[in-house]
């Protein structure tokens, strides 16, 4: 029994290691980056560079909220020679203007910049559900203004809960950028350019787990 259990120990383990190592093939997907989120660990943006990122995207803004790490990571990327972006964390219990308008003051309009994502997903600190043409517009009013400043079309980033209640995807023409861990997502009505693989993968350079990503082929 006793060496029953070992060799289970052994098999979690080795899972585990395997799951927060693996990523999709860099033959099928040569461009592949990852994503912070909220209150994200310190990075050793050189050594994350060398462990085989091409681009980072961070979050800049939450509702009307500023992310205090944005900008040192923003200023320390291309130094490290990866590519960045910005990531907003949409609302749904604050006004889109205002929103934009926070993400339009945290985030500057850099040419050498990825296009900025919007974040559509249900959040514990927000309850309210708005009906599907309300919220079609206000996302729409937040990306023009968005793009008015960053001259780029937003990346619209939809988690598979939102995009089952409103099909976001369907109505809002911007590139997509799905998420579904191990296999490829299916759920958008348009195909993904970027594709959010894993939320437990391991890098160097990064203490803990963060979210990698790769872009369509």
């Amino acid at each position: 029994m006793a060496a029953l259990l070992a060799l289970a120990g052994m098999a979690v383990i080795g899972g585990w290691q395997f799951a927060t190592a693996w990523t999709p093939s860099k033959r099928t997907y040569p461009l592949q980056g990852l994503d912070l989120g909220e209150n994200p660990p310190a990075a050793e943006w050189p050594t994350v560079r060398a462990a085989g990122a091409d681009f980072a995207y961070q979050v800049a803004t939450a509702g009307t909220d500023r992310e205090p790490s944005f900008e040192a990571n923003w200023s320390a990327l291309p130094e490290a020679g990866l590519r960045r972006g910005a990531v907003h964390l949409y609302s749904l219990c604050r006004p889109a203007r205002a929103q934009a308008n926070a993400f339009n003051v945290v985030v500057p309009a850099a040419g050498d910049a990825l296009p900025a994502a919007v974040d559509l997903s249900f959040r514990d600190d927000c309850a309210a559900r708005p009906d599907r043409d309300t919220l079609v517009a206000d996302v729409r009013r937040f990306i023009t203004t968005v793009e008015a400043h960053t001259g780029k079309p937003m990346l619209l980033r939809v988690s598979r809960a939102v995009e089952a209640r409103y099909r976001l995807s369907a109505a809002i023409e911007r590139p997509i950028w799905a998420m579904a861990s191990g296999f490829a997502p299916g759920y958008a009505a348009r195909p993904w350019r970027l594709w959010r693989a894993s939320g437990i993968h391991r890098v160097r350079g990064i203490e803990g787990p963060v979210n990698w990503d790769v872009v369509a082929p």
